[in-house]
């Protein structure tokens, strides 16, 4: 699956470096392609903001398919626009959900999932509504002309207590012992400082606005 993903990635990034109508890119990553790394390590940040990767080995190691694969979709993404000369920014959305969202995505779903109970111990653990996701693509691309570049972590809401974690449990139709339980001697921030320092500075207007 990893695999796949980065050579779907790589074909994307040279169509639309190699179409001379597309000038930018905006690349759907995950916030999963940031979090997992080795809490063990003494020198690591506490902070994990768009400057945070993955490590690619730690998510072999825990069979981390789909983290695995976004992070390998992103850095090939990268690579590939860097050697074509192309503008590139990349979103690094939490678990997408909204209306109807999870239920027409299950697999997707299910797959960020793998791992709940680490994320929700970690505090890295975070959702983000569909809505929110496509406005903050909107204005990242339409930035890019001036100020936009670089990776973007993009979330609502951390799912910090138990009571959150219940609550997005009954939202998957999932018991909330698959993301509770679990305990950690570290726990990580997450920021997305970034995404929200540009969204504040574009302003879009409203359909109704006369």
């Amino acid at each position: 699956m990893a695999e796949i993903e980065a050579k779907v990635a790589e074909c994307v990034i040279k169509a639309c470096a190699r179409t001379p109508s597309v000038r930018h890119c905006v690349l759907t990553s995950s916030l999963l392609a940031c979090t997992w790394r080795d809490g063990n390590l003494h020198d690591l940040s506490d902070t994990i903001n768009h400057n945070s990767w993955s490590d690619e080995s730690l998510c072999i190691e825990k069979k981390l398919w789909y983290a695995c694969g976004k992070l390998k979709a992103e850095k090939t993404a990268w690579k590939i626009a860097k050697e074509e000369g192309l503008k590139l920014t990349t979103v690094c959305p939490g678990l997408i959900t909204g209306p109807e969202f999870i239920h027409r995505n299950p697999t997707a779903t299910i797959a960020y999932l793998k791992g709940a109970k680490e994320m929700f111990a970690d505090g890295t653990l975070a959702t983000v509504d569909i809505f929110s996701l496509a406005e903050a693509h909107a204005q990242v691309y339409d930035a890019m002309n001036d100020y936009a570049f670089g990776r973007y972590i993009c979330y609502d809401n951390i799912v910090e207590t138990d009571y959150e974690a219940e609550k997005l449990a009954q939202l998957l139709d999932l018991p909330s012992n698959k993301i509770t339980g679990d305990s950690t001697l570290r726990r990580f921030e997450l920021s997305n400082r970034k995404l929200t320092s540009l969204m504040s500075r574009t302003i879009r207007p409203c359909y109704n606005e006369s």
